[in-house]
């Protein structure tokens, strides 16, 4: 009777090794018909087998542990990707326009954080206060100022630069606790710094991003503030009270408790989508300006100085306040990993600027492959305290 139940299991093993070799076998063949339609200036071919390359590659690297961190940057790639070529798909659907809402869909986003989020989360700086502060000073000093930086280094253009600017003054990202986990960090700290940071972001990012970007396009600190407010504290907050909904209901009855771990499952996959779509429509919306040249390899440039001066100073920094190496490695992702997608949100909202969001897109995607491969590097090395 055993015997009869667990024959299955190979077959579907097998048949799983062979679809992820299925789609890598599809994304080398859609990398060799991109080179050759770029080469014989195919145009037609470029646009879908560019996408299909970063879909069959994201999908492939779901069956390996570290490099599945990456496949939401390649979906966040594709994502961008196919707006270049099709913009009208992500401009408007008939009369109604795409852009009105990428607002709502990042406070959705905001609000899945605040899921994962709990009271202890903010309880928790009462036991590592040093490590909080220390960490939360480095945020928004090291990465405002790198922006700053990096924008007079690589950019003339305005908004572009302000986005830099703007990207640099937000607070972590949630992707870092993932990222931690992953390097061998300190999780609980990674969760407490991201909640903390978020908290204080309505003060913090207009006041940086006035300071330092205020040379560029003009910002209204108040408006900004607002911004934050609605964008990002409402929705994070409404998602720990709904966590708190859920954890009551599973407590009350065994039915219901299989209902909210079903509902919490579902809503990283609805978050990743409702990013990806909403960084397509601010690429259509910036998809002119992104087609001259200089202005792609000055944002990309920016991003990759940005996010790489950002996790050396962010690790040497706790070194210098002599923190134990897990700890070092947290605030060194923490400080490195940006809450992107708010930026490009507050570009679009309150500098009513689509181009100023595109390094907010980019960044999101940059920093995830980084992540994963400062991950790969730190899980290798044991930790020595």
């Amino acid at each position: 009777m055993n015997n009869t139940k667990s024959s299955p299991q190979p077959d579907i093993t097998k048949s799983t090794i062979n679809i992820y070799k299925t789609l890598l076998h599809i994304c080398f063949f859609s990398i060799i018909v991109t080179i050759l339609a770029i080469i014989l200036k195919k145009n037609e071919f470029i646009g879908p087998f560019a996408i299909l390359t970063t879909v069959s590659l994201a999908l492939f690297v779901r069956s390996r542990p570290f490099l599945s961190v990456t496949s939401f940057s390649l979906w966040m790639i594709a994502s961008v990707t196919a707006p270049m070529f099709y913009p009208s798909f992500f401009s408007s659907w008939g009369s109604f326009q795409l852009s009105v809402i990428v607002i709502p869909l990042i406070q959705f986003i905001m609000f899945g954080m605040g899921t994962t989020l709990s009271i202890d989360d903010f309880k928790r700086v009462i036991l590592m206060p040093q490590a909080v502060f220390v960490g939360i000073l480095l945020q928004f000093t090291i990465m405002p100022f790198v922006g700053k930086g990096v924008a007079m280094a690589f950019t003339s253009n305005s908004e572009v630069a302000a986005g830099i600017v703007l990207t640099g003054s937000s607070p972590g990202g949630v992707a870092s606790n993932v990222i931690t986990y992953l390097a061998g960090g300190n999780v609980a700290l990674s969760v407490t710094m991201t909640a903390c940071s978020t908290l204080i972001a309505p003060f913090m990012t207009p006041l940086m991003a006035r300071w330092l970007a205020g040379a560029y396009i003009e910002i209204e600190f108040w408006k900004m503030m607002i911004s934050i407010i609605k964008m990002v504290i409402v929705p994070v907050g409404a998602g720990l009270i709904f966590n708190k909904i859920l954890v009551k209901m599973g407590e009350m009855h065994h039915s219901l408790l299989k209902l909210s771990t079903v509902i919490m499952k579902s809503l990283p996959g609805f978050a990743m989508f409702a990013i990806c779509f909403a960084c397509a429509i601010m690429t259509a919306g910036a998809r002119d300006q992104l087609l001259i040249g200089r202005i792609v390899i000055s944002i990309v440039t920016s991003v990759i100085a940005h996010n790489a001066i950002g996790l050396t100073l962010g690790y040497w920094g706790a070194r210098l306040f002599r923190f134990k190496e897990r700890d070092c490695r947290t605030i060194a992702i923490e400080v490195g990993l940006q809450n992107s997608g708010m930026a490009a949100g507050l570009a679009l909202s309150v500098l009513k600027s689509q181009l100023a969001a595109v390094p907010g897109v980019v960044y999101s995607s940059w920093h995830n492959i980084t992540g994963a491969i400062l991950a790969s590097w730190w899980a290798r090395k044991k930790v020595e305290e």
